[in-house]
């Protein structure tokens, strides 16, 4: 390949999700010299980070602890010969866990329970409001790492389980498939919709006014994915006019979410830190895509997971 790797660099970017020096320790063993950087590091042959930097356009090997990858300059690393590799493939299990217990919450009306909790009321829910999830559907749009995790995870809910993507091939673990041309049609009579796609030109903005309006007036909304896949102000606006029933958001246009947006005060709204995939083991699920990438790269072999 051309790309030779003495010094990798831990950037300081990934503090929110895990100490940059258990990382570096995890990796401690490879050939390489490792190190925690920050803004002003030292020469660098590879970074592993959370967010880019316009330093990082000097080095051979970019490494993004997300799956998502909206945040770097395709063309400019292109430009610069600097290969970007991605962590897709570990997020399956802890997002789809994540978005069960979203569906859980609204189904066992657990978030009402909570908010009563904290002001030391003890209130049942109404005889209609609470139902099982067991036969509702749920309509996922994106079946590719994430999509599929959950669908893993809320088949074993009893859910029946719908696809969207841009082909109608079979996918593992869903009941039906529809191509994304028929996203209206598919969203329109499922109690969940849940959101995965990554963020590109063709889907920033998916879900706006139109295609809320599509979905059911009792549906739930879920977005894992990215802020920017949605329209907000057409989701607060679906929300307040109960076009919609609640929605569980994980990402937002702006974050920190702002403290005077609406959607702080709903309540059939689930607001978390864009940390659905966070775990305990994200360190170490994150070093072995590393780890197999150094180990490739010294037998000549093609990255995992390359993006560019």
């Amino acid at each position: 390949m051309g790309l030779k790797l003495e010094r990798l660099g831990i950037h300081e970017s990934v503090e929110p999700v895990f100490p940059p020096a258990e990382l570096a320790d995890y990796l401690a063993a490879l050939p390489v010299e490792i190190a925690v950087v920050d803004d002003d590091m030292p020469s660098c042959d590879a970074i592993v980070t959370l967010e880019h930097r316009e330093a990082f356009l000097e080095v051979d090997w970019v490494h993004s602890i997300q799956a998502g990858v909206d945040r770097f300059p395709f063309d400019e690393f292109e430009a610069n010969d600097v290969i970007l590799t991605n962590s897709t493939g570990i997020h399956d299990t802890t997002v789809g866990e994540t978005i069960a217990g979203y569906l859980l919450m609204f189904a066992r009306r657990l978030h009402d329970h909570v908010a009563n909790q904290q002001e030391g009321r003890w209130e049942r829910p109404d005889w209609d409001e609470a139902f099982t999830l067991s036969g509702s559907t749920a309509c996922v749009v994106g079946t590719g790492t994430l999509g599929r995790g959950v669908a893993e995870t809320l088949g074993g809910l009893g859910l029946n389980l719908r696809g969207v993507r841009r082909s109608d091939e079979p996918v593992p673990g869903f009941d039906e498939i529809y191509t994304t041309d028929r996203l209206r049609e598919a969203i329109s009579d499922a109690e969940f919709v849940i959101v995965t796609v990554p963020l590109t030109d063709a889907t920033r903005h998916l879900f706006d006014a139109d295609t809320f309006d599509a979905m059911r007036d009792d549906a739930y909304f879920v977005n894992v994915a990215r802020g920017s896949v949605v329209d907000e102000p057409a989701l607060i606006d679906a929300l307040e006019t109960d076009t919609l029933a609640g929605a569980a958001l994980d990402v937002f246009e702006t974050e920190p979410l702002p403290e005077d947006s609406p959607l702080w005060g709903m309540d059939e709204v689930i607001i978390s830190p864009h940390c659905a995939a966070y775990t305990r083991d994200y360190v170490r699920d994150t070093g072995d895509i590393v780890r197999e990438n150094v180990d490739r790269l010294e037998v000549g072999e093609a990255f995992h997971n390359r993006v560019v």
